[in-house]
């Protein structure tokens, strides 16, 4: 059924906001450019703001910490900057100009003007879901090519350079460093004294940093003090292949690792110049299993690679290949968004590599010291909000990502969830919140104190597991796990039809009493249940568990329903508040179809007219809202007209130039600035609506 849109005044709301921008910006600009984001650790961004481009300002980490990172290029031996913010005293050099900015699933794409040279930059951190050795290879590729912008041939070279703050979250520790000549140029460069699976300013400070490219003709390198390996390529137009080996801190004369390409005389594009720059640590995970053990786990791209050097070689001279494959993804996922809507493309192809770039493939090793690969497990850091290890209730809006990309790697998520709480260490009846406090130490709560959400991440658990059980046709987890499931389905009859006073996901919003969403939740899970007996043939209990959530529903209507019938409360009595019921969401997903038509119907139409400027508030306590709740909100309405101004609310915060922070999910319905959250894997939920035909609107 659809609703008559009642939306002329939200389409003026929505009108586009322009940005202070001086380039061509494809789809727009977004707040912060992803430019080598593969890996909690490997989060390198451009802090773009309303108008910020390639070489106006430092690139920076997740947090908003500098990572250096400089480019310059000689043309006809004027030096112009195109990467980072550097001074370099003594020596002469001018701003390149950029030209335009395209972001894809995969890459982000510079044209900058250098006199008569046009560079193109391409920003590429491969997703790669289906292949877990390239996916979990935490290195990120930047390549540039030139070409003569006045018909005239020109002279040519090309720098670029990191410093050592890549290593660590403290710039006042010491650093050294190393480079490797032959077939590949690498400079590898770490912290002195390091601490195992230890972070400070969430870098981790273990592991190493490594730029790299090929040693064609006419490359050379050079390490040591900043302003003087920019001098000497400014001066010169190449390095000295030289190496500083005063090991300092990285704040002592930063220390910089350089590479320069002669380019020779440049008329039509050259071929790109590629570089690669990655963070890699070895062990990678501490993860606790039974009795109380710990056990190292690695990165999977180990199973094929020996050394660093052998998985940098592969990955540089795969280049043409990994950006034919890239091309292909991002095409599909456009294509695939875009029979929503250009706007609903756009916000998918901002979220793709940050949904992806909190996260970690890991294999475990056997007995004799070689890597078991069937023991696969994915691991999510809480970025910036707590910093928690596969937090159950930031997977489930970031699921729709996985699920749409390779649902394998949805249970390789769950799996340490499932496996830690099968050993019986924690002692609560429901759900754990996460694998451990503080990333990458996933060692459980056998305390049973992790933050209380029982009945968000008890419902979480069954939706997620069924919803990966449908599309994958694998019964493993169901089979497997059916006991934890069971224990916590009990614990959902129990507690979820009146939600006793608890937090949900949204817990910066406070604890209530009687959560309207809440039940919603835990009725979906007792029904998500109900399928998963039936799909192991236990017929009785699957009957007695779709009774149970048909009662519920009929109960949870009186209770939930506002006293004039036009939409959901917040809380249960609370006729005069409200909130986004995306849990009903999850009903749509799964097909379970417990929730009857006319409360989809009433909710859509109530939306219809409770937007701000920037989209529907969470709830009635506050204006603020999450984009990812939005989309998924925007799955569950019965009007095309309603669920675009969900998706065009979302975009035009995206867009609005007010944050210079990578995008949030957290922010102000009446005028579109971030609330506090950054970078977070929660915008997977923004992929909900992709080719789903599961909704009740034809897709």
């Amino acid at each position: 059924m659809f609703l008559p849109a009642l939306l002329v005044p939200w389409v003026l709301l929505l009108a586009p906001t322009l940005a202070a921008v001086t380039w061509t910006a494809t789809p727009f600009n977004p707040a912060s450019v992803p430019l080598a984001v593969r890996s909690p650790y490997l989060s390198a961004w451009l802090a773009q703001g309303s108008g910020t481009a390639l070489n106006g300002a430092w690139p920076t980490f997740w947090t908003g910490s500098i990572l250096g990172w400089a480019g310059y290029v000689k043309v006809d031996g004027v030096a112009y900057n195109w990467l980072g913010d550097p001074a370099v005293p003594g020596t002469t050099s001018t701003k390149a100009t950029q030209k335009s900015l395209e972001f894809t699933s995969t890459q982000s794409v510079f044209v900058m003007t250098a006199g008569p040279i046009d560079l193109t930059i391409t920003f590429l951190s491969p997703v790669e879901p289906t292949d877990m050795v390239n996916q979990s290879l935490p290195l990120s590729y930047y390549a540039v090519s030139a070409a003569s912008n006045d018909g005239n041939a020109h002279s040519v070279q090309l720098y670029t350079d990191i410093s050592a703050e890549w290593v660590t979250g403290d710039n006042s520790l010491t650093a050294n460093w190393s480079t490797t000549t032959g077939d590949v140029l690498t400079h590898q460069v770490q912290l002195a004294s390091q601490t195992q699976f230890g972070e400070i300013g969430d870098h981790i400070q273990q592991g190493s940093a490594y730029h790299s490219t090929l040693n064609t003709v006419g490359a050379t390198w050079q390490t040591g003090q900043d302003t003087v390996v920019r001098a000497q390529f400014i001066n010169n137009g190449k390095l000295a292949n030289t190496q500083d080996t005063a090991f300092r801190a990285v704040s002592d004369r930063w220390p910089v690792f350089a590479f320069a390409h002669d380019l020779g005389s440049v008329s039509g594009a050259t071929a790109p110049v590629v570089f690669s720059v990655g963070h890699i640590r070895d062990p990678a995970i501490q993860y606790i299993i039974a009795n109380n053990g710990r056990q190292n786990r690695s990165l999977f791209f180990w199973t094929r690679f020996s050394t660093v050097a052998d998985a940098i070689s592969t990955f540089l001279h795969d280049y043409a290949n990994a950006l034919a494959r890239a091309n292909a993804f991002d095409a599909k996922v456009n294509a695939d968004a875009t029979r929503i809507s250009s706007d609903y493309a756009s916000i998918v192809a901002l979220s793709v590599r940050q949904g992806f770039g909190a996260t970690e493939i890991t294999v475990s090793r056997t007995s004799s010291g070689g890597f078991n690969t069937s023991d696969v497990l994915m691991f999510m850091k809480e970025i910036s909000s707590d910093g928690n290890v596969n937090t159950v209730d930031v997977i489930f809006p970031a699921w729709p990502l996985f699920l749409y990309t390779n649902p394998t790697l949805g249970k390789q998520l769950l799996l340490p969830l499932f496996e830690y709480q099968a050993t019986g260490q924690y002692p609560n009846k429901w759900s754990v919140h996460d694998m451990g406090a503080s990333y990458p130490k996933a060692i459980g709560h056998n305390d049973g104190n992790d933050e209380p959400m029982p009945v968000e991440e008890s419902g979480n658990m069954l939706i997620m597991t069924l919803s990966y059980t449908q599309k994958s046709n694998d019964l493993s987890l169901i089979r497997t796990y059916f006991d934890l499931l069971d224990q916590w389905t009990q614990f959902l009859i129990t507690d979820s039809l009146i939600p006793a006073n608890q937090i949900s996901t949204d817990d910066f919003a406070g604890s209530l009493a009687n959560q309207t969403n809440l039940a919603i939740k835990g009725i979906v899970g007792i029904k998500a249940m109900a399928e998963i007996a039936s799909l192991v043939g236990d017929t009785a209990r699957s009957s007695n568990y779709s009774s149970i959530a048909a009662s519920y529903v009929t109960q949870w209507q009186n209770f939930a329903t506002s006293t004039d019938g036009t939409h959901l409360t917040l809380s249960y009595g609370n006729s005069s508040s409200w909130g986004l019921s995306y849990n009903m969401y999850a009903d749509k997903l799964l097909k379970t179809n417990v929730f009857p038509t006319s409360v989809y119907d009433m909710q859509t139409n109530w939306y219809s007219t409770h937007a701000n400027a920037f989209g529907v508030p969470l709830d009635t306590r506050h204006t603020y809202t999450k984009s990812d709740w939005q989309i998924w909100t925007a799955g569950l309405v019965t009007s095309t007209a309603v669920r675009d101004l969900f998706v065009s609310s979302v975009r035009k915060y995206a867009a609005d130039g007010k944050s210079s922070q990578p995008l949030g999910d957290w922010y102000e319905t009446l005028d579109g600035s971030v609330e506090g959250f950054r970078a977070r894997p929660v915008v997977g939920g923004h992929l909900a609506l992709v080719r789903c035909a599961c909704y009740g609107i034809p897709r």
